[in-house]
This record gives C-alpha cells, sequence and structure tokens, in this order.
C-alpha cells in the first residue's frame, strides 16, 4: 500500500495552483469541474515523483478553517523534501521575500531533520525539510 495523494479544499484554486507550481516546481494537469456540484479540482505532481500528488478542490460551501493549521487535530502539515540544508534556506528566503509567512524559521529539530514552515496562500503549513 502506499498514499496515492492529498487532498486540500481551497477558497482561492487558481492562486493555490500557481504557488505550488512556482516555489514547489509541481505540475498541473487539466482542470476537472463538475457544473452539477459546482465542483472543481487540479492534481499536482512532482517532476521528480509522479506518484506523489495534492489535490486541489474548490466547491461552494465547503466550512472555513479559522484556527492555526498547524495546531488543530487532524493533519498539522505537508513536508516536501527539497535535497540539501542550502535548498531549505534557499527557499524559504524566497518564500519570506515574496511575502508569504514563515511560521517556522530553518534550523535543526531534536529528531534529527533540517526543516523550515511556511505558509501557503491560504494559511496550510508546509514543512521544508532536506
Amino acid at each position: 500500500m502506499k498514499i496515492n495523494h492529498i487532498a486540500l479544499w481551497c477558497r482561492n484554486l487558481e492562486e493555490m495552483r500557481l504557488f505550488y507550481m512556482k516555489y514547489f516546481n509541481m505540475q498541473s494537469n487539466e482542470k476537472y469541474h463538475n457544473p452539477k456540484k459546482g465542483f472543481s479540482s487540479y492534481f499536482l505532481t512532482f517532476p521528480e515523483d509522479e506518484n506523489a500528488r495534492i489535490e486541489l478542490m474548490e466547491m461552494p460551501g465547503i466550512t472555513e478553517n479559522r484556527g492555526i493549521r498547524g495546531h488543530l487535530m487532524g493533519y498539522a502539515h505537508i513536508a516536501v523534501s527539497v535535497g540539501s540544508s542550502e535548498a531549505v534556506d534557499r527557499l524559504t528566503e524566497k518564500l519570506r521575500a515574496d511575502g508569504y509567512t514563515i511560521a517556522g524559521e530553518p534550523r535543526l529539530t531534536g529528531d534529527g531533520y533540517y526543516e523550515s514552515i511556511i505558509q501557503d496562500p491560504e494559511g496550510n503549513w508546509l514543512e521544508i525539510t532536506i
């Protein structure tokens, strides 16, 4: 068994799609739209691993999450490996310069990971790690 994909509800599907494509080099399929339900989605894949996918979804009536994303029951974050501590630092600084929130500065954690935590345009936490 393996995880097939992770799905995120979005307020702004296109903004989220462009964010993940720009900063994480993900590739997008064609938009799926079901007019009867008002549901739209994209599947994004990493070029280095076509099996690691994120589904971005949008539909009227989805309840807004008003809490701090990394501090709610359930999924806390998605971790993306960028290959080196230097790459973690570079991507973190690029996101900071472009105005995104850094929820956790680059650091070596107690369990041996080098990581930072950033927020995507809708506040979801992304761990950038080696």
